[in-house]
């Protein structure tokens, strides 16, 4: 039998999974946008939300609402008076998160049809790579977005010479 697949604004779904958490029940649902690449694909992979029942840890996943209201599901790459994070497929930092922002934490994913916790070793070690090599892709942005500017530019003059 297949699964029924409901497609929902998370405006319209924060009252259901903020009750389920409150409950300590877990929610699953699959996250919108690119922010999370590679790890989490939109509308293929899913993850399981839980509870928070501990204070929150560098590379914890947790489900938050922005003060804009804008609920987002970003890496913790800091963590003191309040917490730094930031999108897999971001190079800038969000800082200033509080605590009281925090809505619940992923516990763990589904990418590929196999489920994953957030406590397996090679999951581990992916945090810590990817958010050790900020830097460096952040400067491999810079050069790509520079060299499509000089080829780009490049390549539009010579197309209106033919």
């Amino acid at each position: 039998m297949k699964k029924a697949i409901y497609t929902a604004h998370m405006d319209d779904l924060m009252p259901l999974i903020r009750e389920r958490l409150a409950a300590g029940q877990s929610v699953c649902f699959s996250p919108k946008g690119i922010s999370m690449l590679p790890m989490l694909r939109q509308g293929v992979d899913t993850v399981t939300l839980s509870p928070i029942t501990a204070p929150l840890k560098k590379y914890d996943l947790p489900l938050y609402q922005r003060d804009s209201g804008k609920y987002v599901l970003h890496r913790i790459v800091r963590v003191g008076d309040t917490l730094t994070c930031a999108g897999d497929n971001q190079v800038v930092l969000e800082r200033g998160l509080r605590q009281e922002q925090m809505i619940g934490v992923v516990t763990a994913f589904t990418r590929g049809g196999k489920t994953h916790t957030v406590d397996e070793r090679g999951y581990r070690l992916y945090c810590r790579l990817w958010h050790h090599t900020r830097l460096l892709r952040r400067i491999w942005r810079g050069l790509i977005r520079r060299t499509k500017r000089l080829f780009g530019k490049k390549s539009i003059d010579e197309t209106k010479r033919h």
